[in-house]
Formats: C-alpha cells, structure tokens, sequence
C-alpha cells in the first residue's frame, strides 16, 4: 500500500488560514515545526509519557473529491486544514501501524474526525458526510521531511 504526498499545508495559529508548503520538517513527538500543534522541546522528556495524537493529520484526496463532486462544491483541500494531502493511499488502514511519509516514520493513532468548527468554516455537510473519511492523526516517531510528491506507506519499522 503506497500513495503520494500531493499537497501540505499548515497553520500557524488556530484562527489563522492553512498555507501552502513545498515541504516541512517533522519533529519526534512534536509534529510539524511552524504548525499550530507544534510543541517546542521541552528540558526533562519522561519516558513513558502518553503519546501525543495530533502531532499530524493526513487526509485523502480522494475523499475529498468524492465528497466535492458528490455536492458540486469545489472547495480546496487546504480549507478542510489538514497538514498533509494524500492520493491512492487507505488512511484508514494506517490506524495503529507504523508508515513512513517522506524521510519521517510516523504512526496512525486514531481517525481525524470532522467537528462543528469544520462544519462552520467550511460547510455544513462535512459532519454527516466524512465521518470516517476526515483523515487520521498520526504521532511522529522519528523526524524527517516531507516533500511534495513523496510516497507514504505502511513499515514494519520499530
């Protein structure tokens, strides 16, 4: 199971729009430097500390699409603002395995639903219609970049 990184995006505030990148750098248990959801290093790292979950999203464009198409919408993938844009990828599947996007080796954590703060600022139809295909959270385990066009898919990397 391979798919493409097609586009990137972050934010860096909440309220602020999602911006197009040429690509980012992500950080072990931090996530994507400049983002909104980035965490600086902190002095003392406890071991056994829970994982973080929103260290990236990721979602399909192909969901994305289907949705857009299904309504006769043409709203860019940015405004859904999730960091990361995939094709020909099953994010679902990627849940609880460990997969590489670019150089950094990550792990799908749980699916990034939508919510009423999606449902405002894009459209209303996002909450009965991509529950279950808004994406997934992932925690970076190693750092690395990620590229426009780099490939993502499921590792047996510890």
């Amino acid at each position: 199971m391979t798919g493409r990184v097609i586009e990137i995006h972050i934010a860096t505030q909440s309220d602020t729009p999602a911006e197009p990148q040429a690509s980012v750098q992500l950080e072990a248990g931090h996530g994507i430097v400049g983002d909104r959801h980035f965490l600086p290093q902190q002095a003392l790292v406890i071991d056994d500390a829970p994982r973080r979950k929103e260290d990236i999203s990721i979602i399909s464009a192909d969901e994305l699409d289907a949705f857009n198409a299904k309504f006769e919408l043409n709203i860019p993938y940015g405004d859904f603002r999730r960091n990361i844009i995939t094709h020909d990828i099953d994010l679902n599947a990627l849940v609880g395995k460990r997969f590489r996007i670019g150089s950094a080796l990550c792990e799908g954590m749980e699916l990034c639903e939508p919510c009423s703060k999606l449902a405002r600022t894009v459209n209303r139809l996002v909450l009965p219609h991509l529950v279950h295909r808004a994406g997934i959270r992932a925690a970076v385990i190693e750092a690395g970049q990620v590229v426009l066009g780099d490939t993502i898919k499921e590792t047996n990397d510890l």
